[in-house]
């Protein structure tokens, strides 16, 4: 396969998410393959910052203040993608993230779920994803080739406890990649396809608390490391060549797919 297949160079790619740790890793990664960044997202001093950084290494970026959930932001976004590049090759709904209120603790009745806080998980998770899908997808089915990468979960492929809505909402997003993998090629063939990443266990500012400790790892994160093949949490640069590959056009005839990268987690039964 020639080398340039795993080039972005000049392809214009939006990410969703791109204030939070997994979309700084994904905007960086993106630039260092050649691609124009675009980082969307609500924090405008972080969004800046970052555009700011790959501009002085020498990359393109641009940052676009609009929150997933606003189709009247997305869309303007979009317009000022359009204005600036002509086109969007890639999309990465990076956004997303876990509801507090939507947690089952394990003191809690498990029959008294807050059922707005799991909407709200929905709305973030899910719904955060379809809508950039539908504003920036339907822009590329104008082009030659686009590539949608959608980010899934662990708690998707296997039941993991407390995290109830935001567990539904990611195995949502499952179903949604590989519906929207069929509906696509139904009517567009080989020009648009969509993938998803599911992600191990990556230490954030929303997870941070819940695994570790001031004297290393809560009882949680130990429970986690012991199913992990790999004995370790994973680096957001780990998930950066999935993400490449899924972009370009080495991954032309793959579609509907959900990639772990997880050191292993998913498929260890803990024996």
């Amino acid at each position: 396969m020639p080398k340039e297949f795993f080039s972005l160079k000049e392809k214009v790619i939006v990410v969703t998410g791109a204030t939070g740790i997994l979309g700084e890793a994904f905007v960086n990664g993106l630039s260092e393959a050649g691609a124009r960044v675009v980082l969307l997202g609500r924090n405008e001093e972080v969004g800046q910052e970052r555009t700011q950084k790959v501009q002085q290494q020498g990359g393109e970026a641009l940052f676009v203040k609009a929150d997933v959930l606003s189709k009247e932001e997305l869309e303007r976004g979009r317009d000022v993608i359009l204005s600036k590049w002509g086109k969007i090759d890639g999309l990465v709904n990076a956004a997303g993230g876990n509801i507090p209120e939507a947690v089952i603790a394990p003191e809690a009745d498990v029959f008294e779920i807050n059922m707005d806080a799991l909407k709200r998980a929905f709305d973030l998770n899910l719904y955060g994803t379809i809508l950039p899908t539908t504003i920036f997808g339907k822009v590329m089915t104008k082009g030659e080739t686009g590539s949608i990468v959608n980010i899934s979960s662990m708690a998707a492929q296997t039941a993991i406890t407390r995290v109830l809505g935001y567990s539904m909402a990611k195995a949502a997003i499952d179903n949604f990649t590989r519906w929207m993998c069929v509906e696509l090629a139904q009517r567009y063939n080989d020009r648009i396809r969509i993938n998803a990443i599911a992600p191990g266990f990556f230490v954030t500012h929303q997870n941070k608390n819940l695994l570790l400790s001031e004297n290393g790892y809560t009882a949680r994160g130990e429970a986690i490391l012991r199913n992990t093949p790999y004995k370790r949490f994973g680096n957001p640069d780990e998930l950066i060549g999935t993400l490449l590959w899924l972009l370009s056009d080495a991954s032309l005839f793959v579609s509907g797919e959900v990639i772990c990268v997880d050191g292993g987690f998913h498929i260890f039964s803990g024996v």
